[in-house]
């Protein structure tokens, strides 16, 4: 059957000589994998490979059969180009970042138009931003939205939050309870809009910080999540 769907590369990996596996978040079908024979021969190389850049979006036509853990892409084009998002080390580092965590997160196989609007619209005002060093952090945690543990902020003006429970709490509650700069960057960040990002100023300590804060969080609440191994590229480059 063809199907036609938007679609955001995740992750790709090299099978065989000459062909590529790679994992999409699909507008229509959630997450899929895709065999993508003959894509790294050398007179295709400059054609069809630079469309499955990480989180590159697409338009694709897939040959879909049925109980087929990997499916083919009959025809595929480009949605968007992005203007900087792979020219500057700084946006790559993050590129290559979130592609990694929403690879380790997003597991569902069935359509979720609100998580894919989320990326979409997300990944390309970031493409257009030239103050965005914070941009991770709050993409990570509404992403917590769609995954079902954002935090409660019903009472968000007490003194701790307790990371285990998604909780804001009168008293410190065990390891999980955090409070200090922390505590004062989450509540910067509850309901922001991305276009008032760039009036957080955090220190690179202090970034790294609430990332390895927010990173924890994920593993609390998804039990098969693995912190990225980019992570340690991702903090040099914005030390």
């Amino acid at each position: 059957m063809l199907i036609k769907t938007n679609a955001i590369v995740l992750s790709k990996i090299k099978y065989r000589d000459n062909d590529l596996i790679v994992k999409c978040y699909t507008e229509k079908k959630g997450v899929v994998s895709y065999l993508l024979r003959g894509v790294l021969k050398s007179k295709k190389r400059n054609s069809k490979i630079a469309h499955f850049q990480l989180l590159s979006q697409l338009h694709i036509e897939e040959n879909r059969k049925a109980n087929h853990s990997l499916q083919t892409i009959k025809e595929s084009r480009l949605a968007y180009v992005y203007k900087s998002a792979y020219t500057s080390v700084f946006k790559s580092a993050i590129i290559m970042f979130l592609a990694e965590v929403l690879s380790n997160t997003l597991k569902e196989e069935e359509q979720n138009e609100q998580l894919y609007n989320y990326l979409k619209t997300t990944l390309q005002w970031f493409d257009y931003q030239d103050e965005f060093s914070n941009f991770h952090l709050l993409f990570l945690l509404n992403l917590t939205k769609h995954l079902g543990f954002y935090p409660n902020t019903l009472e968000k003006n007490k003194p701790y939050f307790n990371i285990s429970n998604g909780l804001f709490e009168p008293k410190k509650e065990g390891v999980y309870s955090i409070s200090g700069n922390n505590l004062a960057t989450l509540k910067q960040l509850l309901g922001m809009k991305f276009d008032r990002l760039h009036t957080i100023k955090l220190s690179s300590k202090q970034r790294q910080s609430f990332l390895s804060m927010i990173l924890l969080y994920f593993e609390l609440h998804l039990g098969d999540f693995k912190k990225p191994k980019s992570l340690q590229i991702l903090n040099q480059v914005f030390n």
